[in-house]
């Protein structure tokens, strides 16, 4: 299975962002990877790469993230970690967790359509 893993500049924002999409699939593989290694706000290199090496079974890992700085240390996770196939998703955190989420307990799901699913959230509105 596609594993993910939500980065945040908060670890009770990726706890949370996580838990919200296991509620709509409770079977996919969600690391969150918030916060500081000392607990405070920002992002850890060190974090985000145990995650994604947590996230990984052989089938790929989809990355979400919040905030400019969690895309650079995501991308130096990336290339820190022995996983097989890392991607970061270009998207809102939260509504990409969730599509990322229920399209990778697919049968069907390849790290390509579990990101382009995580993506098709960039266009979601909530007003009309």
């Amino acid at each position: 299975m596609v594993g993910l893993v939500v980065v945040s500049h908060s670890a009770k924002a990726a706890e949370g962002i996580c838990e919200v999409a296991a509620q709509m699939a409770p079977t996919a593989s969600i690391e969150p990877a918030g916060g500081e290694q000392d607990g405070g706000l920002g992002t850890s290199v060190d974090r985000i790469t145990a995650a994604i090496e947590a996230a990984d079974d052989g089938d790929g890992v989809l990355v979400l993230v919040d905030l400019g700085s969690a895309v650079m240390n995501a991308e130096l996770a990336v290339e820190m970690s022995e996983a097989s196939d890392v991607r970061i998703a270009d998207a809102p955190v939260l509504e990409a967790a969730v599509n990322a989420a229920v399209e990778a307990t697919s049968k069907k799901a390849t790290l390509d359509s579990v990101l382009a699913a995580a993506e098709e959230a960039r266009d979601y509105r909530k007003l009309n």
